[in-house]
């Protein structure tokens, strides 16, 4: 497993870094921060999901993904990780095992976090990270949110909520939950109430120091040093961000 970290912290970019990781040929594991954003999953209508004036307001970046799965909110407390592999024959690539090391390695931390039934993770009856999946014929691509210390308040408010709540920890926690059917009709998001893991931590953290622990936990558990993308990928990935993850098409 080759371990990654983005230099960037714009979505559309590490979005077209997912993409360009799935096409290639080795294993890896991407792990990003996006700067305050919405992504919304590759089949979701945005106006049914997005709250537009407040995102317009907040300078949140509204940028679609290549998986399904429903709308997610992103900022400097949310860690990103992506695991990109060859598909393995007599192993579904929906069973969700790319979620094992992510719960092994949070427990070393003393964050013990369950897998639920929709293939994301949980602490104290609250979401603290969603996936989605995109399978092509020989490659797979599983990603995931961890929210940290992420301003729930402004997730809140950038995502629109389907049910009233009194909890300013209950709106859309992200990727999983949203399909579309044989008909091609779009289903919403499905809420979830959300939280953030900094606050089971016996110590205060910053976010910038979790996530370089984590980066260092993911190396150790696969033996491995920290890669970077050389200057052909970041080039490469550049474009593909402006041609696709930047385009008003795309993203409408």
């Amino acid at each position: 497993m080759i371990v990654l970290q983005s230099p960037f912290d714009h979505p559309a970019w590490n979005l077209a870094a997912e993409e360009y990781l799935l096409h290639g040929q080795d294993n890896c594991l991407l792990l990003y921060i996006n700067r305050p954003s919405v992504i919304l999953g590759r089949h979701q209508d945005r106006q049914s999901e997005v709250d537009e004036e407040w995102c317009a307001g907040h300078d949140v970046v509204v940028v679609r993904r290549m998986s399904g799965g429903g709308a997610v909110y992103h900022d400097h407390g949310n860690l990103n990780y992506c695991f990109v592999a060859d598909r393995q024959e007599g192993r579904s690539a929906l069973d969700g095992s790319f979620l094992q090391p992510v719960v092994s390695i949070l427990g070393d931390m003393g964050l013990h976090v369950s897998i639920g039934s929709r293939k994301d993770l949980w602490i104290d009856g609250a979401k603290v990270s969603g996936t989605a999946t995109h399978v092509s014929k020989n490659r797979m691509l599983h990603h995931g949110t961890l929210l940290f210390d992420t301003d729930l308040e402004a997730l809140h408010g950038a995502l629109k909520a389907t049910v009233a709540t009194s909890s300013p920890t209950a709106d859309r926690s992200g990727f999983s939950g949203s399909t579309v059917t044989s008909s091609g009709r779009k289903v919403a998001s499905v809420p979830s109430p959300v939280t953030n893991l900094c606050q089971y931590l016996p110590e205060r953290v910053s976010a910038k120091k979790f996530f370089n622990i984590f980066v260092q936990a993911c190396c150790r558990y696969w033996q491995t040093d920290p890669a970077a993308l050389d200057a052909p990928a970041l080039e490469a990935i550049g474009l593909l961000a402006g041609e696709r993850y930047l385009s008003e098409a795309w993203n409408r």
